[in-house]
């Protein structure tokens, strides 16, 4: 069977010139071999998506919510889009009756709800930017978002008006209107008066505008719909801006993409919203499943309980980020663990069967029906029976966890790869291509892609195997930094935006991410480092469940902290006959050896070099997190911070590990 390549090329590769390093040829995907897929006519801003949508499909579900049953959550109830649609207008007429105008920014501060996505509808309709606040960005970011966009109305959930008076007295200087998506205790009330600002409960403020109508402003394609602010690793948050014409290309360019693999979306499918509306990732495919006239279903905001919500609502495309596919791993894989000889061995013969059957190209439901009918049925109930595309994005998946997955739960395990600047999808994997696995797959049909070299790393955009700084062209692409034309000029250059993720060509046209051009350091013998990479590498050794590598330039080899994974520790302490819980595991000197052998043979394994070998551990039981300030809301690693928090135990294992020859 001859590979596909999914590519095209649209534009020649050229060499370094002025200063300017090489570039390798610019391709679109194969898809739009024909020209990128038009808008729908008449869809100019995200107010038209769902304009749209009520008109075609007035009585469909749009949004759903359980309903509580004595005292116990009971089945999804929904509001069609001709319902959402009047209350939508309602909130609009109530937002202008406060004297916000066109242009005017409106905060959304709050775990997801139907009225968030209202409230951003409403947004949508007068050509106000919407800005999403989160917390998880840290103590002190919403207070700077509110400043910095100059928000001068906040939708917020009621659990979260304690944080929003944190934000007092500097915040109120803009905002001036405080809405609750439920009630307002008195006592915030008073505290919110105290200081000039109006406040209303959900109900009250829908009476606001109750008798005035306002007319709806004509939006403009290049019109501003949002201003989505991004953690980064460092520094304040970032203002990305994002056009109405970013969100309508890339609702034009998935539609596209799932038609030519045969997975498009019909208004039957439903989705569960959980990920956060404040993210780019969730935002886009929320606007996706309202093109279609699709459902879409909240869940109760606690993670012990999402198996639950997904069990009631039983969605058929589920989106996630690695961490929640890894916990559904574990998870799994510690039943099967637990569930004897015979059924753990029906389980693996099932696995390799029909991972070989997938891997001779056999679409997953014909690899083994009977397989899936036995085994991995439980697995498919377990997501609710009826989903068919898992989504993973905002962070690399684990090669392993990919695989398992694609295997056991009876739908395609996607991976896809954007940023917020790019408006989210810009790859994603094809169903039923296993040699895509471990890559982002090929563009989505409505961008322009190329490689830029990075000489200081040795990364080289014309080589035989080509790497180089992902570049990104289209409508898809943000608008720039709002406030900071400094830092916009830094990363888009002629039209291109630079990611600063560095990528690798497959054959078959899809993307591998190997490195991010800034985590590079020198070790004190002058040879360079990129970090991300080896921690990809060394995150495949077994017994691992995350790692953060650290060298120093004073310094000759390399240190790094580990999260072992508990079950495969335990087990090794069994097999060795050593006692004591995980946490005084993770403290024993020998536990560390074990661990340090691992990193060691998968290095070897993958032929690194003297100087990239890991030459002393720490194991923390704890894994890193948001809470310690370690990751950021998209789980990527905060490296200042680790390093901040860890600095004595890098210190100790610096002075303990015998200085290697260099």
């Amino acid at each position: 069977m001859a590979q596909r390549n999914y590519l095209i090329e649209v534009e020649k590769a050229k060499e370094a010139k002025d200063g300017r390093p090489s570039v390798g040829p610019v391709y679109r995907s194969v898809f739009a071999k024909d020209g990128f897929p038009p808008p729908i006519p008449g869809m100019d801003s995200c107010w038209d998506v769902f304009r749209i949508s009520v008109e075609k499909y007035p009585n469909n579900p749009m949004l759903g919510l359980r309903e509580t049953v004595n005292g116990m959550a009971g089945k999804y109830a929904w509001q069609t889009y001709k319902q959402v649609y009047d209350l939508v207008i309602k909130v609009g007429n109530s937002i202008r009756s406060c004297g916000v105008e066109p242009g005017g920014k409106c905060g959304i501060y709050g775990a997801n709800c139907p009225e968030w996505i209202m409230s951003m509808e409403a947004c949508n309709a007068h050509g106000l930017f919407c800005v999403p606040l989160y917390d998880t960005l840290g103590a002190g970011a919403v207070e700077y978002i509110i400043c910095h966009a100059e928000v001068s109305i906040a939708f917020v959930e009621e659990k979260k008006i304690a944080e929003l008076l944190k934000t007092f007295p500097n915040s109120t200087q803009y905002m001036k209107t405080i809405v609750s998506f439920g009630k307002v205790a008195p006592e915030q009330r008073e505290e919110i008066e105290k200081f000039g600002l109006a406040v209303y409960s959900w109900e009250e403020f829908l009476k606001l505008g109750e008798d005035k109508q306002y007319d709806l402003p004509v939006k403009k394609k290049s019109d501003i719909c949002t201003i989505m602010y991004t953690s980064g690793t460092t520094g304040d948050p970032k203002g990305v801006l994002i056009s109405n014409d970013s969100i309508v290309t890339i609702i034009a360019g998935v539609k596209r993409l799932l038609e030519s693999v045969n997975e498009q979306l019909t208004t039957k499918d439903l989705y569960l919203s959980y990920l956060p509306l404040a993210h780019i990732f969730d935002r886009v495919i929320e606007e996706l499943f309202i093109s279609h006239g699709a459902s879409i279903g909240f869940w109760r905001g606690d993670v012990k309980l999402l198996i639950e919500d997904i069990g009631e609502l039983k969605p058929t495309i589920f989106c996630a980020v690695p961490r929640v596919l890894d916990r559904i791993y574990s998870g799994l894989t510690q039943k099967i663990a637990l569930g004897g000889f015979l059924k753990q061995t029906l389980f693996n013969i099932a696995y390799s069967y029909k991972l070989n059957s997938m891997k001779k190209g056999h679409s997953h439901d014909k690899a083994s029906p009977l397989c899936d009918k036995i085994v991995f049925d439980k697995v498919k109930q377990g997501l609710g029976g009826n989903v068919r595309l898992i989504l993973s994005g905002a962070a690399p998946l684990a090669i392993h966890v990919e695989a398992f997955l694609r295997v056991v739960s009876c739908a395609h395990v996607l991976q896809g790869y954007g940023l917020t600047e790019t408006c989210a999808g810009t790859f994603v994997s094809l169903p039923n291509e296993m040699p895509m696995l471990g890559t982002v797959g090929p563009p989505v049909p409505n961008v322009d892609v190329c490689l830029e070299s990075v000489p200081e790393m040795n990364y080289d955009a014309l080589s035989s195997t080509p790497r180089g700084e992902i570049c990104v062209r289209g409508n898809t692409v943000f608008s720039g930094y709002y406030k900071r034309e400094d830092l916009t000029k830094e990363v888009l250059i002629d039209g291109w935006f630079h990611t600063g993720d560095i990528g690798e060509w497959q054959p078959d046209g899809s993307l591998k991410i190997i490195d991010r051009k800034k985590n590079i350091f020198k070790l004190s013998q002058g040879e360079y480092v990129a970090v991300e990479n080896l921690e990809n590498i060394y995150g495949l050794a077994s017994g691992i469940d995350s790692i953060w590598v650290y060298g120093n330039s004073f310094e000759s080899f390399l240190v790094a902290v580990v999260n072992p994974n508990k079950q495969a520790l335990e087990n090794w302490a069994q097999e060795n006959g050593m006692g004591g819980d995980f946490k005084s595991l993770c403290e024993n000197l020998k536990a560390k050896e074990f661990i340090l052998g691992e990193l060691t043979k998968t290095g070897k394994e993958k032929k690194l070099k003297g100087f990239e070998f890991v030459k002393a551990v720490h194991l923390d039981p704890e894994p890193f997190d948001i809470e310690r300030d370690l990751l950021t809301p998209t789980y990527k690693k905060k490296r200042p911070q680790l390093l901040k928090y860890y600095q004595d135990v890098i210190d100790k294992m610096y002075k303990s590990a015998s200085k290697p020859n260099a």
